[in-house]
């Protein structure tokens, strides 16, 4: 199964620097029925693309949280066998947990398919949307509109030996 896992650039560093995404359990996006059910869609890759972009705001939320993190999502795209990744029933028609999988056991960055991360010009918007986001969850249109605005860059796609260049590690 592809599952999606949302970071943060310090985050994707301290992966590098460890080999793994995530030692027990983490969290994830990937096509589930809640999601397969709210996009109403039955190609796989408009419903990845779904996932990828779940992971992306979960990202967003990250750098929400941490400040000092420069401003650019990024989302690891790893596969993992079926049976390590499964939704959280309690979960499944919460709007805020589409797509969303708990990952059991060790996640190694090796595994990766992908990275995908944004450009440098969605900075500005990506930071006014990290900004934004409590605001537009407590219901604000102008502070949604920021988020959105994020939304409207896509992640570039990037092979996982451009890691070491992405985080500033050289390579």
């Amino acid at each position: 199964m592809r599952v999606y896992v949302p970071l943060t650039l310090p985050g994707l560093a301290e992966s590098y620097k460890t080999g793994e995404l995530g030692a027990g359990s983490l969290v994830a996006y990937a096509v589930t029925p809640a999601l397969r059910e709210w996009y109403l869609s039955d190609d796989i890759e408009e419903l990845e693309y779904a996932a990828l972009s779940r992971a992306a705001l979960a990202s967003l939320r990250q750098l929400a949280a941490d400040p000092g993190a420069p401003r650019r999502r990024v989302v690891v795209a790893v596969d993992v066998p079926d049976g390590r990744a499964a939704a959280d029933p309690d979960r499944g028609l919460d709007p805020a947990a589409l797509g969303e999988v708990r990952v059991s056991g060790d996640v190694r960055l090796g595994k990766a398919a992908a990275v995908h991360v944004d450009a440098s010009d969605a900075e500005s918007d990506v930071a006014a949307a990290a900004d934004a986001l409590a605001a537009a969850d407590a219901g604000d249109d102008d502070a949604q509109f920021l988020v959105d605005g994020a939304e409207d860059h896509e992640l570039l796609w990037f092979a996982t030996q451009e890691i070491p260049g992405l985080v500033g590690l050289g390579g």
